[in-house]
């Protein structure tokens, strides 16, 4: 991909109106927006930068040495020891506002931007680059043989290939002291293990999950909140551990997305474990559509029977009647009318017939010689010939 093929996706990937200096490489799964780019001396206020690595790493840095940078451009920063290459993703004032989520501890952690990289540091990166899928196979059968119980799921080299970070997995608490030594004795480089959870793996490695889509923790989310199985039953979803769990054998955090609205839905539905008295029968509650503001009851508190099915608003009129010592006829309206959900035929006005397939009659037009040869044959046998 040349140059203008390039600008020409950047350009694309900003809705009309945005500045198309704020958009960065839409494949970052971190990348943000920078609604400040276009905004005289907004990289004067500050000489912070938004440095980001593999995945979800990221660093800040200062911009000692005055450089020209602009999102997407690949830089040289300090390390210990040595020095990272990664890509700047956000510049300016909103760098100070990133600050207050990481809650770094010292200004001492902040450390500074050496250069633009250079053509020989961006072929140590690719060398570093190159050895990670194999130290990550080397580095399980080592931890196997130690006996440990923890699964490494990545490898990140440094830039300069002079350190790698291990993450790992584990359940419990895992004395890996030996391990670090292995490891330094294998690779010859510096250890460093980090844990992460199996949602965070999830994240790293990517994939699809059963909304054909690719991962959300993969592409867009930040940070992680914690799913419950009250989520599911809130919003009537059955307790499947097959159906709940993603990709990271964990609830899917998309049982987050919609749980605010099926709470402020459920409020206008009376308490499910009320029945409904009328002249007719008492009614317990059998399901609900909350979306739709629908209750169906029965006449049977366990099975399906005579079912009914009624708006929230006529229910908790229904219960207010009973509190009152009144009995409607029946759980529908005065006037009789059944409030149901609209049915559908989707085969009404079609032709069901049009998959049969009618039988075409094959007419074989058979080689004269060949029907010579048969007469001959038979007259030889005495056979009758065949009719028709």
């Amino acid at each position: 991909m040349d140059y203008k093929d390039m600008k020409y996706q950047v350009m694309r990937s900003c809705d009309r109106g945005l500045c198309a200096r704020g958009c960065g490489r839409q494949d970052k799964q971190l990348n943000s927006y920078d609604w400040l780019a276009d905004i005289p001396g907004n990289t004067d206020t500050t000489d912070l930068v938004e440095v980001q690595f593999k995945n979800t790493r990221k660093g800040y840095y200062h911009n000692v040495n005055n450089l020209d940078l602009k999102k997407g451009d690949i830089v040289a920063v300090e390390a210990n020891p040595g020095h990272d290459i990664g890509v700047v993703t956000l510049t300016g004032r909103l760098v100070e506002l990133q600050l207050k989520k990481v809650h770094i501890k010292s200004p001492d952690d902040i450390r500074r931007i050496y250069r633009h990289a250079k053509p020989i540091d961006m072929e140590k990166y690719r060398e570093a680059k190159a050895r990670e899928h194999s130290t990550m196979i080397e580095s399980r059968q080592i931890a196997k043989g130690l006996g440990l119980d923890m699964k490494i799921g990545d490898v990140e080299y440094q830039g300069d290939g002079n350190k790698a970070i291990f993450y790992y997995i584990a359940d419990e608490r895992v004395d890996f002291r030996q391990l670090i030594k292995d490891l330094a004795a294998a690779f010859h480089v510096r250890i460093e293990m980090k844990q992460i959870g199996a949602r965070q793996e999830a994240g790293r490695i990517g994939g699809t999950g059963p909304c054909g889509r690719e991962l959300c923790c993969a592409t867009w989310m930040k940070n992680f909140s914690s799913v419950g199985t009250n989520s599911a039953r809130f919003q009537d979803i059955s307790l499947n551990p097959q159906k709940l769990a993603g990709m990271c054998a964990k609830l899917k955090c998309c049982l987050n997305y919609e749980i605010d609205n099926y709470v402020e839905a459920g409020r206008r539905f009376p308490a499910r474990n009320i029945v409904l008295q009328t002249q007719d029968a008492d009614y317990f509650f059998f399901k609900a559509d909350i979306l739709a503001g629908l209750a169906t009851y029965s006449t049977d508190k366990n099975v399906a029977a005579n079912l009914e099915t009624i708006t929230a608003q006529r229910a908790r009129e229904i219960v207010e009647m009973n509190r009152n010592g009144e009995k409607p006829i029946s759980l529908n309206d005065d006037e009789g009318q059944n409030v149901s959900k609209p049915t559908t035929d989707l085969l009404a006005g079609a032709d069901v017939s049009r998959f049969d397939k009618a039988k075409k009659k094959k007419n074989k037009q058979r080689n004269p010689r060949r029907n010579d040869y048969d007469n001959r044959r038979r007259e030889a046998s005495g056979e009758r010939k065949p009719r028709g």
